[in-house]
């Protein structure tokens, strides 16, 4: 049995966290998780994220957006701090999980570091890859959603949330930045990205989520 990776990413104020909550829901009130069972398919449901999937990662989650004290975090610090969390939650939740035929549900991977650090820090892209590569052992994601928003409206609905993180309080020419490595990568890799139009109503972007999933459940079990 051969567990799935499905990650939801986006810039600020997506609605990643949401999606993800109702996805949940879905799959176990709906019945479909457990014919997936029956199936011999899917073994159970988990729902993680990036930072802070694991213990560990926590305290990381912790560093990277809610800091103490007054020392500017630098960049490759950021980035480096970033392959952590990653290394440790692949080897320590993602891969075991997978290998005992999880169906994951993960708020951000891979690609949220090549839109941040890569697009929007301007790190060196193939330094962000080689990371990436350690990070992961090979693993990518099944299927990435793309929830994509105006980086303004994105940031509103951040802002409406309360006091934003280290992270959505970056520039707007950042988020900006952001964005755009977003679309470059949906464009480079279009049968592991669905775009998802998140500007409109949580229900209709749910409705979207729902078809993507499902036409991406009736390809695996085919496979």
């Amino acid at each position: 049995m051969q567990g799935r990776l499905i990650v939801f990413e986006g810039v600020e104020g997506c609605g990643k966290t949401t999606q993800i909550a109702r996805s949940q829901t879905w799959l176990l009130e709906s019945g479909l998780l457990a014919q997936l069972k029956t199936q011999s398919q899917i073994s159970h449901l988990v729902v993680t994220r990036e930072p802070g999937g694991t213990e560990l990662c926590q305290a990381i989650r912790q560093l990277l957006l809610h800091p103490t004290g007054q020392e500017a975090m630098q960049n490759r610090t950021e980035l480096l701090l970033y392959a952590a969390d990653r290394s440790q939650h692949v080897a320590g939740f993602l891969k075991p999980q997978l290998a005992k035929g999880a169906l994951v549900l993960c708020d951000r991977f891979t690609d949220s570091t090549i839109a941040y650090q890569g697009y929007g820090r301007r790190l060196d892209r193939n330094l962000i890859d080689q990371l990436n590569q350690i990070a992961t052992d090979g693993l990518t994601s099944d299927l990435t959603l793309w929830l994509d928003v105006a980086v303004e409206v994105g940031l509103m609905r951040a802002k409406q949330r309360g006091t934003g993180d280290r992270i959505e309080q970056a520039t707007l020419d950042f988020h900006q930045r952001v964005q755009q490595g977003f679309t470059e990568l949906a464009q480079a890799h279009p049968q592991r990205i669905v775009r998802i139009d998140a500007s409109r109503s949580e229900e209709q972007v749910f409705k979207d989520i729902q078809a993507a999933i499902q036409h991406h459940l009736k390809r695996w079990q085919a496979a």
